[in-house]
Formats: structure tokens, sequence, C-alpha cells
């Protein structure tokens, strides 16, 4: 095992340092913050989305955030008005499911912009 990888009994979902597969810096995890709201907010404008899901979605990117750092990014989502959330049944349990607001689709669009401006200058050096 090396340092920058979780022990193998962990899951990446549930590991609490949250890093990327492009960068294991944990320095550099504040930069990635803000784009791991954005993909929790492009989801959300598309598509309910819960948390779990959400975690296995942003593995599969190749986030590792765990739950104590992706719920409270949704809480912080909602109560900025971005986010709005409602209980659903899921057997014997209940479910928080969130979607967009129209102020988090506004809010999204605006970042659509300024993610493009500057994919234009790091990828095509624009």
């Amino acid at each position: 095992m090396t340092e920058s990888s979780p022990p193998a009994y962990t899951s990446p979902i549930l590991t609490r340092i949250s890093k990327t597969k492009i960068d294991t810096h944990s320095d550099d995890r504040d930069l990635y913050s803000g784009l791991i709201r954005l993909h929790i907010l492009h989801h959300a404008a598309h598509e309910p989305i819960f948390g779990f899901g959400m975690a296995e979605e942003l593995a599969r990117h190749g986030y590792r955030i765990s739950p104590g750092t992706l719920y409270p990014l949704l809480h912080g989502l909602e109560k900025k008005g971005y986010l709005r959330s409602s209980e659903t049944r899921n057997g014997k349990s209940l479910r928080k499911i969130y979607r967009a607001t129209p102020l988090g689709r506004k809010a999204l669009a605006a970042a659509g912009h300024k993610v493009r401006e500057l994919f234009g200058e790091l990828i095509e050096g624009k």
C-alpha cells in the first residue's frame, strides 16, 4: 500500500480525505471543491439526486468524497437556495432527494460561461 492510496478495506466513497485520481496532493483539495459543487448542481438540474448516489457519481469521475464532506456540501447548496430537498420513502427508511431551484439553474448557467472561459485558457491555450 502506498502513502497516497487508501487501505484496501476502505471504500473510496467512505474515505474521509477527499482526493482525485488526477492529483493526490492534499493541499490541492480546496481547488476541487468548487468543481464538486458545480458537478452536484449540474446533476440536480437534470434529475433528482440523493447523497449516496451522488457520492457514487463523483467517485466515477475520480472524486473520493466522504459522507462527512458531501452532506455538508448538499446542505450548504440548499441553504444558499441552489437546491431544494424533499423526503421520499425508500423501503423502511426516508431518503432526502435534492433538486436544483431556479436560482441554482441560473447560477449553473453563469458558472458554465466561466468554466468555458477557463477551459479555453487551460486546455486550448486561448
